[in-house]
């Protein structure tokens, strides 16, 4: 499943195609186990559909999707409160 066809789903789309992809994932290994299928490629397009849902349901919770994430400059700060306590302790030892 392409991720852009998994991104236009509706959050009870998402919800019953893990569902479904892990409902056939229980059968494939079952299957498995039993000898009658070799299915190895499905099993692992099915993981990776799985993962690929889960993400996807994942970014709309965190609201991470369509938006770039503004990070705050946490290094300069660390720069500039440093600076300032080496320049307040020289200031003491003169």
């Amino acid at each position: 499943m392409e991720l852009e066809k998994i991104r236009n789903f509706s959050d009870n789309e998402l919800i019953t195609e893990e569902k479904k992809a892990a409902e056939q994932l229980f059968r494939l290994r079952f299957q498995m186990k039993l000898g009658q299928s070799e299915g190895v490629k499905k099993l692992r397009g099915l993981k990776k559909d799985i993962a690929r849902i889960k993400t996807v349901a994942r970014e709309r919770q965190l609201g991470l999707y369509g938006e770039k994430p503004q990070a705050e400059p946490t290094a300069p700060k660390a720069a500039a409160t440093k600076s300032k306590k080496t320049s307040l302790k020289t200031k003491e030892a003169r």
